[in-house]
């Protein structure tokens, strides 16, 4: 029987994340006993006391077990928490060494959402790839350059350590988990019961872009909001250098270094958010929408989105065009 740990973090913590987390293991459980077979999970919350964790001042959970009653366990599960992240950090910072220690005995960890700052702070995502919710990105990157963050990801696996992308994806991990435990059968049974789309691996299209202007470099952040205002003009790289009075190779060592993007990613990313905002509002269609945001290629304008959303335009529009749901379903 494979021994559980989710853990209970001191402050806000995600209740979805653990009721959710708690109750696909417990169910797998009960399927697998009402067919006759041994339950295979044995799951816990593990808190650093037994102390009932207040979340947001309005729920509360009981840990049952605590770190220092858990010599040994096989997967740590790690949920979302909320609030200023290094304060949040610091609560819960007994949990860094008894993670490092359960994985050098051969757990595995498992971070939820935003539950991946926790995990970082263990050095075990170091050189790793590491999904999170895309909101937290920046502050990510800022504070743990050696771990490869993969913005699009729901879920990332390597050596026993596992990330999932933002809020409702850990349903995803936790399916991923059932499946590689349990198999498959039980995955896709896990899936209906609990109507996840087990095949949904990208969360590009909830992702939404609004530039990258926490930086100083006040020559980059008046090319961004020209960039912004112009997305739908043909914008010429010399032109753009010569506006703002800097050399071409300065400038685009500047504007990456500031914005983490390419001029040309950016500019992508700018026209895509907008054909978005027109997808959804659904009055164009999307050969206007093309000519909108400054694309005059129809094949271009969909391998663009479709790189930047993990969808195409029109799957995107009959996704979240208002009223299309009620024009579908009525």
């Amino acid at each position: 029987m494979k021994h559980i740990s989710i853990l209970v973090p001191e402050g806000d913590t995600s209740l979805s994340n653990l009721e959710a987390t708690h109750k696909m293991f417990t169910m797998a459980n009960g399927h697998l006993e009402r067919t006759g077979q041994c339950p295979l999970f044995d799951v816990h919350l593990v808190g650093q006391t037994k102390e009932s964790q207040i979340s947001n001042g309005i729920f509360s959970i009981k840990p049952d077990l605590t770190i220092n009653e858990v010599d040994h366990t096989d997967l740590i599960i790690i949920p979302a928490i909320h609030g200023d992240i290094r304060t949040v950090l610091k609560l819960n910072q007994a949990f860094v060494p008894w993670i490092i220690d359960q994985y050098q005995k051969g757990s595995e960890v498992a971070s939820l959402c935003i539950g991946a700052f926790l995990l970082a702070q263990t050095g075990l995502l170091d050189g790793k790839n590491c999904a999170t919710h895309w909101l937290m990105t920046r502050e990510f990157r800022e504070m743990y350059p050696d771990i490869n963050l993969v913005d699009d990801k729901i879920i990332t696996d390597q050596q026993g350590v596992y990330t999932s992308g933002g809020a409702y994806s850990s349903l995803n991990l936790n399916l991923y988990l059932i499946e590689k435990f349990v198999g498959r059968d039980m995955a896709v049974l896990s899936s209906k019961i609990f109507e996840i789309d087990i095949n949904r691996h990208s969360q590009s299209p909830f992702i939404i872009f609004k530039g990258q202007k926490d930086h100083d470099d006040d020559v980059v952040k008046k090319a961004q909001e020209y960039l912004e205002t112009h997305y739908a003009e043909k914008v010429i790289m010399d032109e753009l250098c010569e506006r703002f009075a800097v050399s071409r190779r300065t400038f685009e060592r500047r504007f990456k270094k500031a914005t983490t993007n390419t001029v040309v990613e950016y500019m992508q990313r700018i026209r895509v958010e907008a054909a978005k905002r027109d997808l959804e509002i659904g009055k164009k269609n999307v050969t206007e929408v093309m000519y909108n945001t400054g694309y005059n290629d129809a094949k271009a304008f969909r391998e663009v989105f479709k790189k930047h959303v993990g969808i195409s335009p029109l799957e995107y529009r009959q996704k979240y065009m208002r009223g299309y749901a009620e024009q579908n379903h009525s």
